[in-house]
């Protein structure tokens, strides 16, 4: 299996394509990864070097790719934060290219527009341009909870209401959907759900709620549930294998005390979790 894989990079750390690359190596999946930022680290340091590539790179590295003649043997798109509506526009055009190559082929968009708590942090039109463009144009689209309840314009306090913003992000356009980070009235204080939605239905995984906050978990679980669901076409498998990892690298993130995502320490979660959390159908 081969993915395009475009997203941030950071050389320290493991946010956007530092977090999405391996694990899905590590799975034997074959990543062409195209950076749209080199930074020193991730953000949240509050100080970090580098910079933002512009729209006409990403064009003209897909581009150097297809001219290598694979792009029929690209079996997925996957695209992450995206700096700018240009950005944007640079991806869904190597997502048709793609296409265009291998009409089997399918794009996961992980929506990055905000969370819980924080409010929007991306650029002003970005999260329009993720409505309006690269939700449509996606086959699976992996929001948090904040983006859920921007996309489908509601708000999912509820399981219930959780499963009727699911469909209304449906109606947008993509066959699959995983929620991460979801909290509503039924989920206890000290867990955290994952819902997924396909045509098979919807499906929940419940796990403890770990003690930490850290960066590019939710690049790695998108990263993982795409490869996951192109390979075995089941959203509740997929989904309960990438909770399963997650939850895994997470917990031996804690257990390290450190505060980068332990991806490589705990490389052996992503394809043997420890403990495993069946999906269960949710409505």
């Amino acid at each position: 299996m081969n993915i395009l894989s475009i997203q941030s990079h950071v050389a320290y750390g493991h946010v956007g394509n530092s977090a999405a690359v391996f694990p899905l190596q590590r799975l034997g999946i074959e990543v062409w990864p195209v950076h749209t930022v080199q930074f020193s680290n991730h953000t949240g340091y509050g100080e970090w070097k580098g910079r933002v590539f512009d729209a006409a790179l990403i064009g003209e590295v897909v581009a150097g790719i297809a001219q290598r003649g694979v792009l029929r043997e690209c079996d997925g798109v996957l695209s992450g934060y995206m700096g700018g509506a240009d950005i944007g526009g640079a991806v869904l055009d190597a997502v048709v290219a793609v296409k265009r190559a291998n009409p089997s082929a399918r794009y996961c968009c992980d929506p990055v527009i905000g969370d819980v708590g924080r409010g929007i942090f991306v650029r002003e039109g970005i999260p329009e341009f993720m409505k309006a463009k690269a939700v449509p144009a996606a086959d699976v689209i992996t929001p948090n909870q904040f983006e859920l309840d921007y996309l489908s314009g509601r708000k999912s306090g509820t399981l219930a209401q959780a499963r009727d913003a699911v469909k209304a992000v449906h109606d947008l356009g993509p066959r699959a959907i995983l929620v991460t980070s979801l909290h509503t009235d039924e989920t206890p204080e000290d867990a955290i759900d994952l819902l997924a939605s396909d045509s098979l239905g919807v499906f929940l995984v419940r796990t403890p709620r770990l003690p930490l906050a850290i960066n590019g978990a939710g690049d790695a679980i998108a990263a993982l549930f795409f490869a996951h669901y192109l390979r075995s076409g089941k959203i509740d498998a997929a989904l309960s294998a990438a909770a399963s990892a997650i939850y895994g690298v997470l917990t031996k993130t804690v257990e390290a005390g450190a505060r980068e995502i332990q991806l490589v320490a705990a490389q052996d979660e992503i394809v043997t979790p420890s403990r495993v959390f069946e999906a269960v159908a949710a409505g």
